[in-house]
């Protein structure tokens, strides 16, 4: 009985929405950018990296000949330098929003049709009902922040004064998200997920798809970092997903990185969540070794957006592309008879892009595994055509959105 296992490259977009400039990102490239940038010098950095993008494997997978079909532009540097190995294509997002939930749960065969909640971008952006909720409902004696940020500056700013009178920072962006950031070890790491499930229920009026958890450490003097215990509270997937379908067929499943979180844990089977993306990467190779027949893997790779996309880092970008495309041939040396693999996107999050959020774009679908037949598999008109076809090839019956391709 033939397995699967999804990869999603966390904002690795390849441009080409038609709708980008209903969110102002009309020309978002985020591949297309990051390549351009490499071949300019602006790529560059010293003991990171230095040169054209070099991603011959995903390149032989056909991420070059995607993002044309996506763009209609080749980037030299992105073209195979010999057969290609894998059936690839592009995917238009059809959920509303450009977040983390929509792609995700669009690529997982539930796309959103509603419209989710945001903050306006004001001074403060939270209504007072909220506002005193959360601090009479959390115990807390205040907030700071109530404004959209970025979570980094953030907390340079604020984080001395949050040191000093025990209060949250609370901040939101563009997207549909509540983030609070708190010391790890003043605050207190379990107080502030306790804090972020009480805020979670309040955001419910409001559509909100997700309270983050946002830890960190350090001093005023030598400064704060974030550190890898961030916790997503996410609102549940309207209907079933294909984690339900699959976990009702009595399938194994197994979530790698913050993919439970985005589910809100319902029928995400063995949850890993390392930090980082070699280490999420590492985790999904491993459980693929084990995993049983019939069974299927769910795995994002944050770093990509968290770390470079919203950072607008360029050159560490590049690297994290590079740095995936290097392991791939471990996914394939695990891989057995009847497997199938799909690397994929749930937006973009174009770092060489005008602010911090992420880009409305096309993503990339590239599929391998002994038995995939190479070639295009075209334009593919929802995120969801993923999930049927992975139900497909499992051998699951497809009730749901989407179209597969096999």
């Amino acid at each position: 009985m033939p397995r699967a296992l999804v990869i999603v490259l966390d904002s690795v977009g390849i441009g080409g929405a038609e709708d980008a400039r209903l969110y102002g990102d009309e020309g978002a490239d985020t591949v297309g950018h990051i390549a351009e940038a490499c071949t300019e010098g602006r790529g560059d950095r010293a003991g990171l990296r230095k040169g054209p993008l070099h991603l011959p494997h995903l390149s032989a997978l056909g991420l070059g000949l995607a993002a044309e079909a996506s763009t209609g532009r080749m980037h030299p540097h992105l073209a195979p330098q010999g057969p290609v190995k894998g059936a690839w294509g592009y995917g238009v997002e059809t959920s509303k929003g450009k977040d983390t939930p929509s792609g995700h749960w669009e690529i997982a065969g539930v796309p959103v049709d509603f419209d989710w909640g945001y903050f306006p971008n004001t001074e403060p952006s939270f209504p007072k009902e909220l506002t005193d909720a959360i601090v009479a409902k959390g115990g807390i004696p205040g907030i700071l922040g109530n404004k959209h940020a970025s979570g980094t500056e953030i907390i340079d700013e604020l984080g001395a004064e949050h040191l000093r009178t025990g209060k949250p920072i609370c901040y939101t962006s563009v997207d549909s998200v509540l983030q609070i950031a708190a010391h790890e070890e003043n605050f207190g790491l379990d107080r502030l997920y306790e804090l972020c499930v009480v805020v979670r229920k309040l955001c419910d009026p409001y559509r909100i798809g997700r309270v983050i958890a946002r830890p960190f450490v350090g001093t005023p003097e030598t400064g704060f970092k974030r550190t890898g215990n961030r916790k997503d509270f996410a609102t549940l997937p309207p209907s079933d997903t294909i984690l339900d379908t699959l976990t009702k067929a009595g399938r194994t499943v197994v979530t790698v990185g913050k993919i439970g979180d985005i589910f809100a844990h319902r029928n995400t089977g063995e949850e890993i969540k390392p930090h980082g993306n070699d280490a999420c990467l590492t985790a999904a190779i491993d459980a693929l070794k084990y995993a049983p027949d019939g069974g299927f893997l769910f795995a994002n790779l944050v770093d990509f957006d968290s770390e470079f996309g919203h950072r607008r880092d360029i050159p560490g970008y590049a690297a994290a592309l590079e740095a995936f495309d290097r392991r791939i041939p471990e996914i394939e040396g695990v891989l057995q008879a009847g497997d199938l693999v799909v690397i994929t996107a749930d937006h973009g999050n174009d770092p060489s892009w005008k602010g911090t959020d992420h880009t409305r774009e096309h993503t990339p679908i590239l599929c391998f595994g002994p038995g995939v037949k190479a070639g295009p598999i075209g334009r593919r008109e929802s995120f969801a055509d993923i999930g049927a076809t992975v139900l497909t090839h499992l051998g699951v019956s497809h009730l749901g959105k989407g179209e597969p391709w096999i």
